[in-house]
């Protein structure tokens, strides 16, 4: 797969992504309950589309899993505890953490150009965000910013399987987050709408998604992994806008074009430095 090919896998991750706030908050049940069966949906894709039914167990695998297992059940968590953009622009700290750790852990060197990148990114999210990251619904925040660090780690474990199978971590962290589900499902049963939510999560939000990604990050560096799909933050508002009608302000409208133009900017700038094959 080529580098520019890997990258447009990205951006369709983050728009499949996108939709996870809007769906979850449709979904009436408890937040461990959505999060184990909307894992359960996306492992039953996950390995009827790849075909693959054996996993080899390694420490780096299972670590990968464990840390999906906790990315996911904590944005579920956090999306009912807070607003739903208070928990994706707090999940999506997690380029901060890829930044300092990459280097330690995978060897991959991040230029000047990654730092600025980072620190543009930022300060676009909290003017994307600035009208609504409260200091009230505290818990929420906290767990949002704890899924942050743990999709930083899903990145950095999966990318370090770079020459093996990324998606075993995906199956075996569905597989975890639908076990620790199961005990909270029996509370009561959701309607028929928040089925259609579950299955939309299940299959596209998370199966298809992780799929794309699972297969780009082979492809890319850990921190494009993760700057890449930071597009999905600024997503989220356009579909509250679409459907339920809620408008985006002014700062979040210039924190919007802040990020694109730096992730933009950035991706252009390393397919031009790449040479053609």
């Amino acid at each position: 797969m080529s580098h520019k090919k890997a990258l447009l896998f990205l951006i369709m991750t983050s728009l499949l992504w996108s939709s996870g706030g809007l769906l979850i908050k449709m979904v009436n049940w408890n937040p461990p309950a959505i999060a184990g069966m909307r894992s359960a949906i996306a492992v039953i894709f996950i390995l009827l589309f790849t075909r693959k039914f054996h996993i080899k167990l390694t420490p780096i695998n299972i670590g990968g899993g464990i840390a999906y297992a906790l990315t996911v059940v904590l944005f579920v968590l956090s999306n009912k505890l807070t607003t739903a953009a208070n928990a994706i622009l707090l999940q999506f700290t997690a380029p901060i953490y890829v930044a300092i750790f990459s280097n330690w852990f995978l060897g991959e060197k991040n230029t000047r150009l990654d730092a600025a990148v980072i620190i543009i990114v930022v300060c676009g999210m909290l003017l994307f965000f600035m009208d609504e990251l409260s200091a009230g619904n505290m818990a929420g925040n906290i767990t949002a910013i704890l899924s942050g660090f743990a999709f930083a780690w899903l990145v950095l474990l999966m990318r370090k399987q770079k020459d093996g199978s990324p998606i075993d971590s995906i199956i075996i962290g569905n597989v975890i987050t639908a076990l620790f589900g199961i005990a909270f499902m029996f509370d009561k049963m959701p309607d028929m709408s928040s089925w259609i939510g579950l299955l939309l999560l299940g299959i596209f939000q998370l199966g298809l998604s992780y799929i794309l990604y699972s297969t780009a990050i082979k492809y890319v560096s850990a921190i494009e992994a993760i700057l890449v799909p930071v597009i999905e933050p600024l997503l989220n508002p356009i579909w509250v806008l679409l459907f339920i009608g809620e408008k985006p302000g002014f700062f979040a409208l210039i924190g919007g074009f802040i990020i694109l133009g730096a992730i933009t900017f950035r991706s252009f700038y390393i397919v031009s430095k790449r040479p053609s094959i």
